[in-house]
């Protein structure tokens, strides 16, 4: 599946609107996770920030349930998600419940998503969070999708980075 008409250039012009409204952190991180969803034309679209205690706690997303925002933790070595930032390396499957390292969490309700993409959140070299993708249907997401989340991915790290989610990353002040 292609991703939505107008490609990066329509999803870049989002996120510069979405980084521009006078909202809260919180509010802009949800707002930015619809825009990624639109544009890759995904079910879910999910931000992972890496805490102080080096779990990786969900802290927004489009398409999970909301109610597990800021309650679901994993260790930062559990999991796809684990397994992205461990290796700072994008990882595209097609049938993620399949992959050795997929972590079932009941209460984000993603037992319905197949397809799963995801990208670590970096600056200078540290890795700050997750950002993932996710379809219900058995798709390879394109080198272009992959592009366009990477891309994204470094807008949300120098949110985390510059203090604007409040201490949610480790060393954010030290990663420059």
């Amino acid at each position: 599946m292609p991703a939505a008409p107008g490609g990066p250039r329509l999803l870049l012009r989002r996120l510069r609107e979405a980084m521009a409204e006078p909202v809260s952190p919180q509010a802009r991180l949800d707002r930015i996770v619809v825009v990624i969803a639109a544009n890759v034309i995904a079910e879910v679209c999910s931000v992972y920030v890496l805490r102080d205690d080096n779990t990786l706690e969900l802290f927004a997303t489009e398409g999970l349930n909301r109610e597990a925002v800021h309650l679901t933790r994993m260790r930062a070595d559990e999991g796809l998600v684990g397994l992205i930032a461990q290796t700072a390396e994008p990882l595209s499957l097609s049938d993620a419940q399949t992959h050795p390292a997929f972590s079932y969490r009941p209460e984000t309700g993603e037992e319905a998503y197949h397809a799963f993409l995801g990208v670590p959140l970096l600056r200078a070299g540290n890795t700050l969070g997750v950002l993932t993708v996710q379809n219900k249907t058995y798709r390879v997401y394109s080198d272009e999708e992959i592009e366009a989340l990477q891309t994204t991915a470094m807008v949300l790290s120098e949110m985390i980075a510059s203090g604007e989610l409040q201490g949610l990353a480790p060393d954010a002040g030290t990663a420059a």
